[in-house]
């Protein structure tokens, strides 16, 4: 009896030294070079509501763009931040959050050779449809 006590105390103590569970921030991008993460690879948090401009390798070189699983959306551009769109067919791809279908790989839909900025915004309504 003495021995099963002193487990569960000792089982105790061991989970109150572990550091609590932490929530990741809101604002991940995966961005590689390569289709399905491959390649030259970076992953950074973004403040929302902010644009960034893409820097080498990624400028106009990203295959992967896929943001987390939380509450955000981000809008790849053609330009760098601040500039004008010229294109008569738009100058993104639209809203890119988690739930997007070629995130792991924009060579499906043309856009590894385009993306030159990109903004991410909180999702409030929790439904953010991407384009398909």
């Amino acid at each position: 009896m003495k021995t099963s006590i002193t487990a569960v105390v000792l089982s105790l103590a061991a989970l109150s030294q572990q550091k609590p569970i932490q929530k990741r921030e809101v604002g991940g991008v995966l961005i590689c070079n390569g289709p399905n993460a491959t390649g030259s690879c970076t992953y950074a948090v973004y403040q929302m509501d902010t644009c960034y401009n893409m820097t080498a390798p990624y400028y106009q070189n990203a295959a992967t763009f896929a943001p987390d699983g939380e509450a955000f959306y981000c809008y790849p551009y053609m330009m760098p931040c601040g500039g004008i769109c010229t294109s008569p067919e738009g100058c993104t791809l639209g809203a890119v959050d988690f739930g997007y279908e070629h995130k792991y790989n924009l060579t499906a839909v043309g856009w590894d050779k385009y993306i030159a900025s990109f903004e991410c915004h909180l999702n409030n309504t929790q439904t953010q449809t991407t384009k398909q």
